[in-house]
């Protein structure tokens, strides 16, 4: 493991010329998401006579969403550019692979850079939601591990991808129809239960429902009865892509 820290170490040091940045914008967009979709189309929602499961606000029901949405965003980016930038542009794990440092210390280091980046963000996350008075328990700081969670299941199988790419024209693909449909179709703003029962069905198939179903049970004080499947489907995502990260990493390399 202790190659895996250096390769942690060596991010914070390129990451602290650019942090504050950076800190600045993780309390800015939950906050503008929260005035603008939970309170101000939340208003709307909550006048009306749609009852949302739990019998929760709007803004309630979408923070915790959006929190999740966040770690996959988060995650997604920090596995495609970084990691090809990396790779292919800069070659930096050329020099680093020619030191004592091994492929698995490059695949471990990377996705606990990730993890670290995940946890400050969601950290501002709660933070924000808390002046918003949302959480209705202490479990909400459960909810930032599973934030986490949430994004290395898709942090890993997507840095196995960006391994194995030249350029970068193929992630606009990634982003345009694979995690911005997850972020409109997974539960983030409305329960799956409203869509017809196959396109239900195929949401509950997600990776991004069960972050947002586990995420939101822990931030209102309802974990659902099914939060061992949902842990265990993160999981699971996580540790095949590291596994096929692994394995892209090596062949490149």
């Amino acid at each position: 493991m202790i190659g895996a820290v250096r390769m942690v170490q060596r991010n914070a040091l390129v990451y602290r010329r650019v942090w504050r940045g950076s800190v600045f914008s993780s309390f800015l967009q939950p906050t503008l998401f929260l005035l603008a979709m939970g309170l101000g189309l939340g208003a709307m929602v909550d006048a009306g006579t749609a009852v949302l499961p739990g019998g929760v606000s709007y803004a309630e029901f979408l923070a915790p969403g959006l929190l999740a949405a966040a770690a996959m965003q988060t995650a997604g980016f920090e596995s495609t550019y970084p990691i090809l930038g990396k790779m292919a542009w800069f070659r930096n794990y050329e020099a680093i692979i020619a030191t004592p440092m091994r492929v698995s210390d490059l695949v471990l280091g990377e996705l606990a850079w990730v993890a670290v980046r995940l946890t400050a963000i969601a950290s501002a996350f709660v933070l924000v939601m808390l002046g918003f008075g949302i959480p209705r328990s202490p479990s909400v700081v459960l909810a930032i591990p599973a934030a986490v969670l949430t994004g290395l299941g898709f942090a890993a199988p997507i840095m196995a991808y960006a391994a194995t790419r030249k350029n970068s024209s193929t992630f606009n693909v990634l982003f345009r129809f694979v995690i911005t449909p997850l972020f409109l179709f997974s539960g983030v703003f409305f329960p799956i239960s409203r869509l017809p029962e196959a396109l239900a069905r195929a949401a509950w198939l997600t990776p991004l429902f069960h972050g947002v179903e586990l995420v939101r049970g822990l931030t209102l004080g309802a974990v659902p009865a099914s939060w061992p499947i949902h842990i265990a489907y993160l999981a699971a995502m996580l540790a095949a892509g590291v596994a096929l990260a692994h394995h892209t990493f090596r062949r490149r390399l």
